[in-house]
């Protein structure tokens, strides 16, 4: 039996299979390598999952299109799905909204129906704290309502939430939605800040500080999100009709996933400075369209049913980044 990883070349991706490797697993990944940004990331993710020598098949394939997805996975069975791959980042969603509605709409109706004709024993799939939209009750609980997002990307987020509930209802499959707030960390994703201010830092360029840097977040360094995720994926919800995190009745559980501690914009900068040995350019900006001022992530519920315990915060997450970046590129 095979564990389905989507978005395998993407940044959660990768790490999910990389650790699923690492302790045995057979895994097939699957990522339809766009260029959303630079494709060699997504093709030396790839590579370095292959070189890690265990039972592992990489097929590039869009999962918004159902015949595709049904080709890749033709023959093989397959146990639990971690859904990680989507169209991410809020400032795209208004560029490119059918993108969206492409891979995360309907995208996602297609793993549903690949794990209910499979009969997998469980989904996890990602979700996001931008589903949290303008809300000002912080931290951002679980139980909170989420039905005004500020961009599509939120939108299409809550609305897989909504959807994966109807088929744990219908069908009984076993999910789990993971909330993201704001990952980081070595082989991350070059449209997220901590990437854009080291990369201009180093290379002696402006940065972009949106609101005047009056805004904060909740920084979660890869690893910590990684044990999040396999502990996830290894306890699905029970059928039971007990009420699960998030309010289902079914067996569907949804979870906040980040380091449970929101940090201000400007102290990310100071500690980005300090770890490329340099100052930043600072250029003050507006608010941008769909952006939110502060994110906080309630864990209660993860850390009570799952043990969940980040550990890593800017202070160490963030120089280890940089090193990363630096031998990356070369940059030593």
């Amino acid at each position: 039996m095979a564990i389905l990883v989507t978005g395998a070349a993407g940044f959660i991706g990768f790490y999910t299979a990389q650790i699923l490797l690492a302790r045995g697993e057979r895994v097939i990944g699957i990522d339809n390598l766009n260029d959303y940004y630079f494709v060699k990331l997504k093709h030396d993710r790839i590579a370095a999952l292959n070189a890690m020598g265990g039972d592992f098949r990489f097929v590039e394939c869009d999962f918004g299109d159902e015949h595709a997805l049904e080709a890749a996975i033709a023959g093989e069975s397959i146990d639990r799905i971690a859904h990680i791959g989507a169209q991410a980042g809020v400032r795209y969603s208004l560029q490119n909204p059918r993108a969206y509605v492409h891979s995360n709409l309907v995208g996602h109706v297609n793993i549903l129906e690949l794990g209910r004709q499979a009969g997998v024993k469980h989904i996890v799939y990602a979700s996001s704290s931008a589903v949290y939209g303008g809300n000002d009750s912080l931290p951002f609980r679980v139980e909170d309502r989420v039905d005004q997002p500020l961009s599509l990307y939120a939108a299409t987020k809550k609305a897989d939430e909504l959807m994966s509930e109807s088929y744990a209802h219908l069908y009984r499959i076993p999910q789990t939605g993971l909330r993201f707030f704001t990952v980081y960390g070595p082989w991350g994703r070059p449209d997220m800040a901590v990437w854009l201010f080291t990369d201009a830092i180093l290379r002696g360029r402006p940065i972009s500080v949106f609101n005047s840097g009056a805004m904060r977040r909740d920084f979660t360094y890869i690893d910590d999100i990684i044990a999040g995720v396999i502990s996830a994926l290894d306890n699905p919800p029970a059928d039971d009709g007990q009420t699960k995190s998030g309010g289902s009745r079914s067996p569907h559980t949804i979870y906040n996933i980040g380091n449970n501690q929101s940090e201000d914009l400007g102290e990310l900068i100071d500690t980005i400075e300090a770890a490329c040995g340099r100052p930043a350019i600072r250029q003050m900006m507006p608010m941008q369209p769909g952006d939110v001022k502060e994110t906080f992530a309630d864990i209660s519920a993860i850390q009570r049913e799952l043990g969940f315990r980040p550990t890593t915060g800017i202070k160490v997450g963030i120089p280890r980044f940089v090193s990363w970046f630096r031998d990356y590129y070369g940059m030593n």
